[in-house]
């Protein structure tokens, strides 16, 4: 493939792994970021380039992109390129495809990029999760990326396969125009973001399963797959079994599954891999600090969050750890967003940086909780589930050691 390249795109790459590997050897993160932006002052078209010939499957949303990839990863089987340090903007798209020649790739990409990249990376499929608010002093307001996406995926743009959670109105919304729509059945939690139509203004309505505007925008009714208490695909129903925790981790595993599907691998085949999976990126995983035995959760905005709460099992001791860098979001108001009722009856300890904000939001809500200066005076022995944001979240995996 490189021998039938321009000089600049055989330049590019190489300056892109380059650049990128001694990155990594002076521990300047993961060593993706740089080598993409080096790659692209060279050959600003050097996506289009080394994305041709390859199977993509494209994944966004606000939540669950990084589980999702990785669960399609893990379907799909054999080599697979991959963001999977979770660089997902052009200049990782960039790195992701120069580390590797595999024919096949998963990417993630984040909400405000999808309609930049996707006519650079011609995906075979794109998967739309959700869409959400993210951090209030950095995304968009979340209509108007819905509106980006739907342009993108309109049918003189894209010709591809969009698979599709029809449980989001801004989901159905951004799809409901596209060449080739497979919608997945997903019951509908958080709704504080698509509580309006996004073609009329009015109010959606919620109940029985459904949704729907007076204007005649509602859920589709034809589905190419279903979450309930087994998953329901191709005219076949499976048990779930899977490692990971939370209702949540299923609807990304069917959304997974149904763009496998439409990539030729079996589904009683995917699941099986998928089954396999205890970790994504540290987050699930087990890890040792001092006596006590984590389990660390990655939450970052209002629905992630929620969702996470819920998947908390009764007896669970809880540690909830707020930061607010650049990379988390500089506003932790966001945190009046969030439902914390799942918190009662449970131990709850408040950390970071943000930790008296945190503290003051769960006494509003009636959540008894304590607020630790210093995390290693909380060494000692048991289980305990840490809920971080981005940096908070970092600095648990560096402090922790796994199991």
């Amino acid at each position: 493939m490189e021998s039938r390249r321009s000089w600049r795109i055989r330049l590019a790459v190489r300056a892109v792994r380059l650049v990128n590997a001694t990155s990594r050897r002076l521990g300047r993160g993961s060593g993706t970021v740089m080598g993409g932006r080096a790659g692209l002052l060279i050959a600003p078209r050097i996506l289009e380039d080394v994305s041709r010939g390859r199977d993509i499957i494209l994944v966004t949303g606000t939540n669950g992109k990084t589980t999702t990839s990785a669960m399609l990863r893990a379907g799909w089987g054999g080599e697979v390129a991959g963001n999977d340090t979770g660089a997902n903007m052009i200049q990782g798209h960039v790195a992701a495809l120069c580390a590797s020649n595999a024919s096949r790739a998963v990417l993630e990409t984040d909400e405000s990029w999808m309609a930049v990249v996707i006519s650079s990376l011609r995906p075979r499929v794109v998967v739309l999760l959700n869409l959400s608010r993210d951090q209030l002093d950095r995304a968009n307001e979340v209509r108007r990326i819905a509106l980006g996406w739907r342009e993108c995926l309109a049918p003189e743009t894209y010709g591809g396969v969009v698979v599709a959670n029809a449980g989001d109105p801004l989901v159905v919304f951004a799809a409901q125009e596209a060449r080739h729509v497979r919608w997945v059945d997903v019951p509908s939690s958080w709704r504080d973001d698509a509580a309006s139509c996004p073609h009329c203004t009015r109010a959606i309505t919620f109940g029985d399963g459904g949704w729907s505007c007076e204007c005649g925008f509602a859920k589709p009714r034809v589905f190419s797959a279903s979450v309930g208490a087994t998953l329901e695909i191709g005219g076949e129903s499976f048990e779930w079994g899977l490692a990971l925790p939370g209702s949540f981790n299923e609807v990304n595993a069917a959304l997974a599954l149904t763009a496998l599907a439409e990539c030729g691998v079996e589904v009683a085949t995917a699941l099986t891999r998928l089954r396999t999976m205890t970790t994504v990126q540290g987050r699930y995983g087990l890890r040792r600090f001092g006596g006590r035995t984590l389990r660390l959760l990655l939450a970052k905005n209002p629905a992630g969050t929620a969702a996470l709460l819920a998947s908390l099992d009764p007896e669970d001791e809880v540690w909830i750890a707020i930061n607010a860098q650049l990379a988390d979001g500089r506003d932790p108001s966001w945190l009046y967003d969030v439902d914390f009722d799942n918190l009662k009856g449970h131990r709850v300890t408040c950390l970071g940086e943000r930790r008296l904000d945190l503290a003051t939001r769960l006494t509003y809500a009636g959540i008894d909780c304590a607020v630790v200066d210093e995390p290693e005076s909380l060494q000692g022995e048991g289980s305990v589930t840490v809920v971080a944001n981005y940096t908070a979240f970092r600095e648990w995996m560096g402090r922790s050691t796994p199991c």
